[in-house]
Protein backbone atom coordinates (compact mmCIF):
# COMPACT_ATOMS: atom_id res chain seq x y z
CA UNK A 1 0.00 0.00 0.00
CA UNK A 2 1.20 3.10 -1.32
CA UNK A 3 1.38 6.16 1.32
CA UNK A 4 -1.77 8.43 0.35
CA UNK A 5 -2.31 12.18 1.04
CA UNK A 6 -5.81 12.39 2.14
CA UNK A 7 -6.91 15.76 3.95
CA UNK A 8 -10.14 14.33 6.07
CA UNK A 9 -9.25 10.64 6.60
CA UNK A 10 -6.87 8.99 7.99
CA UNK A 11 -5.41 5.43 7.30
CA UNK A 12 -6.22 3.96 10.55
CA UNK A 13 -9.97 4.35 10.21
CA UNK A 14 -9.62 1.83 7.26
CA UNK A 15 -8.04 -0.76 9.50
CA UNK A 16 -10.03 -4.52 9.27
CA UNK A 17 -11.21 -4.77 13.01
CA UNK A 18 -10.21 -8.03 13.19
CA UNK A 19 -6.66 -8.16 11.66
CA UNK A 20 -5.85 -4.77 11.50
CA UNK A 21 -4.94 -4.64 7.89
CA UNK A 22 -5.12 -1.87 5.72
CA UNK A 23 -5.20 -2.74 2.33
CA UNK A 24 -6.99 0.18 0.47
CA UNK A 25 -6.60 1.49 -3.24
CA UNK A 26 -5.24 4.55 -3.12
CA UNK A 27 -7.43 5.86 -5.89
CA UNK A 28 -10.77 5.15 -3.87
CA UNK A 29 -9.43 7.10 -1.07
CA UNK A 30 -8.52 9.94 -3.08
CA UNK A 31 -11.87 10.05 -4.68
CA UNK A 32 -13.63 9.34 -1.18
CA UNK A 33 -11.65 12.73 0.24
CA UNK A 34 -12.68 14.43 -2.50
CA UNK A 35 -15.91 13.44 -1.59
CA UNK A 36 -15.71 14.59 1.75
CA UNK A 37 -14.73 18.13 0.95
CA UNK A 38 -17.78 18.48 -1.93
CA UNK A 39 -20.14 17.23 0.93
CA UNK A 40 -19.02 19.54 3.47
CA UNK A 41 -19.80 17.69 6.55
CA UNK A 42 -17.72 14.48 8.14
CA UNK A 43 -17.58 11.30 7.38
CA UNK A 44 -17.33 8.63 9.87
CA UNK A 45 -15.95 5.04 8.77
CA UNK A 46 -17.72 2.25 10.29
CA UNK A 47 -16.08 0.06 7.54
CA UNK A 48 -13.39 0.02 5.30
CA UNK A 49 -10.97 -2.56 4.85
CA UNK A 50 -11.52 -6.38 5.35
CA UNK A 51 -10.12 -9.49 5.23
CA UNK A 52 -11.99 -11.92 3.93
CA UNK A 53 -12.39 -13.98 7.54
CA UNK A 54 -13.99 -10.84 8.61
CA UNK A 55 -15.53 -10.33 5.38
CA UNK A 56 -17.37 -13.92 5.73
CA UNK A 57 -18.24 -13.15 9.23
CA UNK A 58 -20.34 -10.15 8.80
CA UNK A 59 -22.24 -12.15 6.44
CA UNK A 60 -20.53 -10.60 2.81
CA UNK A 61 -19.88 -12.37 -0.44
CA UNK A 62 -18.55 -9.31 -2.28
CA UNK A 63 -15.13 -8.26 -2.77
CA UNK A 64 -15.25 -4.71 -2.60
CA UNK A 65 -14.10 -4.27 0.74
CA UNK A 66 -11.79 -7.24 0.63
CA UNK A 67 -10.27 -5.64 -2.73
CA UNK A 68 -9.94 -1.71 -0.66
CA UNK A 69 -12.10 -0.21 -2.64
CA UNK A 70 -15.38 0.27 -0.72
CA UNK A 71 -16.34 2.16 2.62
CA UNK A 72 -19.17 2.75 4.71
CA UNK A 73 -20.13 6.26 6.32
CA UNK A 74 -22.18 6.64 9.47
CA UNK A 75 -25.06 8.36 8.93
CA UNK A 76 -28.76 8.35 10.67
CA UNK A 77 -30.46 11.63 9.57
CA UNK A 78 -31.94 13.03 6.54
CA UNK A 79 -30.13 15.91 6.26
CA UNK A 80 -26.66 13.93 6.87
CA UNK A 81 -27.55 11.70 4.22
CA UNK A 82 -28.40 13.61 1.13
CA UNK A 83 -25.24 15.38 1.60
CA UNK A 84 -23.28 12.72 2.16
CA UNK A 85 -24.84 11.31 -1.00
CA UNK A 86 -25.00 14.24 -3.36
CA UNK A 87 -20.75 14.40 -2.46
CA UNK A 88 -20.32 11.09 -3.40
CA UNK A 89 -21.63 11.61 -6.59
CA UNK A 90 -20.81 15.04 -7.18
CA UNK A 91 -16.72 12.88 -6.90
CA UNK A 92 -17.31 10.80 -9.45
CA UNK A 93 -19.17 7.55 -7.16
CA UNK A 94 -21.55 5.56 -9.30
CA UNK A 95 -22.37 2.43 -6.99
CA UNK A 96 -23.93 3.23 -3.21
CA UNK A 97 -25.70 1.08 -0.89
CA UNK A 98 -28.10 3.04 1.76
CA UNK A 99 -28.83 2.06 4.82
CA UNK A 100 -30.76 2.77 8.28
CA UNK A 101 -27.68 4.04 9.82
CA UNK A 102 -24.87 3.68 6.47
CA UNK A 103 -23.86 4.79 3.45
CA UNK A 104 -22.27 2.48 1.06
CA UNK A 105 -19.80 4.12 -1.40
CA UNK A 106 -17.64 1.48 -3.78
CA UNK A 107 -15.58 1.94 -6.97
CA UNK A 108 -15.87 -1.40 -8.49
CA UNK A 109 -15.86 -1.93 -11.65
CA UNK A 110 -19.39 -3.06 -11.83
CA UNK A 111 -23.30 -2.06 -13.06
CA UNK A 112 -23.70 1.51 -11.78
CA UNK A 113 -26.39 0.94 -9.23
CA UNK A 114 -27.61 2.33 -5.84
CA UNK A 115 -29.38 -0.26 -3.56
CA UNK A 116 -30.88 -0.35 0.06
CA UNK A 117 -30.05 -2.35 2.37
Amino acid sequence: MRRSNMKYFSLEEFKCPCCGKVQMDVLFLAQLDNAREYAGVPFFINSGFRCDKHNKEVGSTSRNHTSGKAADISCTTGPMRIKIVMGLIRAGFRRLGIGKSFIHADSMDEIESIWLY
